[in-house]
C-alpha cells in the first residue's frame, strides 16, 4: 500500500516516480522532535537515526517547533505533551491547523502514561500517541501507518 496522509498527498521524500515502487524499507522518513529536555533529545535523535529515521531537527520550545516545521517540512512531528509551561496538546492543534505544515502528521509524546491525557489526546489532532519509553522507529511506522483520520492510535 502506498504511503498517504489525511490530504491523500504523499510524503515529500516520494516523489511520482516511486509510487508505483514504493518501498518502506528504503523510504527515509523526515522527523522533528519537540521536547524541553535536552538529554532526550539528544537520546531520541541518536536513537531515531541509528533506525534509519532522518532527524531534520529538534525544537524546546513551541516558537521553535513553528520556525522549524516551516522550514524543514518535516513528515512527522514528534510533540512532548508537556512542554515546561508550554503545552504540547496546544502545539499540535496550531501545527495541524497551520495550511503550510498541514502535511506534516504529529505524534504526541510523554514519560506519563497516556491513561493520564487520555480524553485530551482523543480530543487532539495528533494522528497517536507513544510513550518516551516505546519511542523507536518501528513505533512511528506503525503509526503513520495507522492514520485513521482525527482518531489517534495508541501504542
Amino acid at each position: 500500500m502506498l504511503p498517504s496522509r489525511r490530504d491523500g498527498r504523499f510524503p515529500a521524500t516520494c516523489n511520482a516516480e516511486d509510487q508505483m515502487a514504493w518501498n518502506p524499507e528504503l523510504m527515509t522518513l523526515r522527523c522533528l522532535l519537540v521536547d524541553d529536555n535536552e538529554p532526550f533529545l539528544e537520546a531520541a535523535r541518536v536513537l531515531l537515526r541509528k533506525q534509519g529515521i532522518d532527524v531534520v531537527g529538534a525544537a524546546s520550545t513551541g516558537a521553535e517547533a513553528l520556525r522549524l516545521a516551516d522550514q524543514l517540512r518535516p513528515d512527522v512531528v514528534l510533540v512532548d505533551i508537556d512542554l515546561g509551561g508550554e503545552s504540547g496538546f496546544e502545539l499540535t492543534r496550531q501545527l495541524t491547523q497551520e495550511s503550510s505544515l498541514a502535511s506534516s502528521s504529529v505524534i504526541l509524546i510523554s514519560t506519563h502514561s497516556e491513561g493520564d491525557f487520555a480524553d485530551l489526546i482523543a480530543a487532539s489532532p495528533a494522528i497517536g500517541f507513544l510513550s518516551k519509553s516505546q519511542l523507536s522507529a518501528e513505533a512511528i511506522h506503525e503509526l503513520l501507518g495507522g492514520d485513521r483520520g482525527n482518531e489517534p492510535v495508541r501504542t
